[in-house]
């Protein structure tokens, strides 16, 4: 198990420590079992509840997992290594279609907004004990989320997506808990989980969203929450229909203590209605207070939900600024824990974000993505390639190996993601993000996955 490796601490904290160290190195590889406490306890002399302890400080920090009787292991991924930082090397003379990022041509020029920052009208403003937030981007939010059927007496404003997510599950869950998530779906999300001691369970994705089999399966494994995304999935591009969503709310509505979590950061990106399961507003004429009494949308669907809405992939990912609806009792955790903390967003970034949100019309960039990306699926399709991507910034391709498709493009002059750094248990794939992705290149691009993955499929195993 620790093979020639001592472990020497005699403390729980220290007993971690030197087996987080081993993990870290590289000495205890991914799936590698841990020695059974009362095995170790022994060895080490110390009370089997100390080993205990310290594997519980290592669940908690997502660095191995327990499964009772059937003992510890390191994790298959540990979150000393989150994959959003194992970049890939992209040789010169190589398209880079690997990174998530939008296309910077189509992005606002921030500089006008940031000079203007500076000059706030509110002296408190970005001062200890001043507000909290920038009034014109409360109120912008707040527009936004009542025009797609959200409630809007509570908001909160944080640095990105994935902070005002973590916030989220810290406020209900507690380590050892279980957390339904889109699978393929975001490694960041991925990674998060496990580093908060939380353990993600795979939620089949199609290009209508979740599966209903695969949240019924996950609110039947008894998880605490759910995570998804209605549109502009990453990686696979899946957008919530209408019908699917009006199938998953019913189950939702059966577990109402199931927190739920939407993240929205298509806004801005993509065109269409916000499908949310958040709440159920058939049967409410338009935005509105309900027979609940829900300003600005249906009858929530779960005690406690949220819907964050970023503005990183419509204004710019270095604008670390997101936006936010929930119940009430969810966000007044929130905001009271960031209050702890950082205590607020920069007033700077928020005044910069409200003045661009305001001016900037994304019609230009939505129909851009759509046309690149259309045409894409409609090349791959007219090779006989299956693909996906009906919303946002990627298309997903089935493969039958991710690394022989991954060195083949790249050989053709195209840096694609592995699937590996997005799915769980489905299948491989490959990503391809179309931000940069000119209309004209399609055809090629298409040519050479087609000829990648034919040439894959009918390479033959002598026997």
């Amino acid at each position: 198990m620790l093979g020639d490796y001592r472990i020497v601490g005699r403390r729980a904290t220290e007993i971690a420590a030197e087996i987080e160290s081993l993990v870290s190195s590289g000495a205890l590889e991914p799936g590698a079992a841990l020695p059974p406490l009362r095995d170790l306890a022994g060895d080490l002399g110390v009370n089997p509840n100390t080993v205990a302890a310290a594997y519980r400080l290592l669940r908690d920090r997502g660095v191995i997992e327990t499964a009772g009787r059937r003992g510890s292991r390191v994790l298959p991924r540990p979150v000393l290594a989150p994959r959003d930082y194992a970049t890939l090397e992209v040789p010169a003379g190589v398209r880079d279609l690997a990174d998530g990022n939008p296309d910077a041509r189509l992005l606002p020029d921030p500089a006008a907004a940031l000079a203007a920052a500076g000059h706030g009208t509110d002296p408190a403003a970005g001062r200890y004990g001043g507000p909290e937030f920038d009034p014109l981007l409360l109120e912008l939010a707040r527009r936004s989320f009542a025009a797609d059927g959200l409630p809007t007496e509570a908001l909160g404003v944080f640095s990105g997506s994935l902070d005002a997510q973590e916030r989220l599950f810290q406020a209900w869950l507690r380590p050892g808990d279980a957390v339904a998530v889109e699978d393929p779906g975001w490694g960041s999300l991925f990674d998060l989980l496990p580093a908060l001691g939380l353990r993600p369970v795979p939620m089949p994705v199609d290009d209508d969203g979740p599966t209903v089999a695969g949240l019924r399966a996950a609110l039947d494994a008894g998880v605490r929450a759910v995570v998804l995304t209605a549109r502009a999935q990453n990686p696979t591009g899946a957008a919530l229909s209408a019908e699917r969503a009006d199938e998953l709310r019913p189950l939702l509505a059966e577990h109402p203590e199931v927190l739920l979590v939407e993240d929205d950061h298509g806004h801005g990106i993509v065109d269409g209605d916000y499908r949310t399961l958040a709440v159920d507003g058939r049967g409410v004429d338009g935005p509105g207070p309900d027979s609940r009494g829900a300003a600005g949308g249906g009858v929530p669907t779960v005690r406690h939900w949220a819907v964050v809405r970023s503005a990183a992939k419509s204004l710019g990912p270095d604008l670390r600024v997101a936006v936010l609806t929930g119940d009430p009792d969810t966000v007044a955790r929130i905001r009271g824990r960031q209050r702890l903390g950082a205590g607020w967003v920069s007033h700077l970034l928020q005044r910069t974000v409200a003045a661009l949100w305001q001016a900037y019309d994304p019609e230009a960039g939505i129909a851009s993505y759509r046309l690149r990306r259309d045409a894409l699926l409609a090349a791959l399709a007219e090779r006989g390639v299956t693909a996906h991507g009906r919303s946002g910034l990627c298309v997903w391709v089935p493969v039958p190996d991710e690394t022989a498709a991954v060195a083949g493009l790249q050989q053709r002059g195209w840096a694609v993601a592995p699937g590996a750094r997005f799915r769980l248990d489905t299948p491989p794939g490959v990503r391809i993000t179309v931000s940069t992705l000119d209309v004209a290149d399609c055809p090629r691009l298409a040519d050479d996955v087609a000829h990648v993955l034919h040439r894959r499929a009918g390479l033959t195993r002598g026997v």
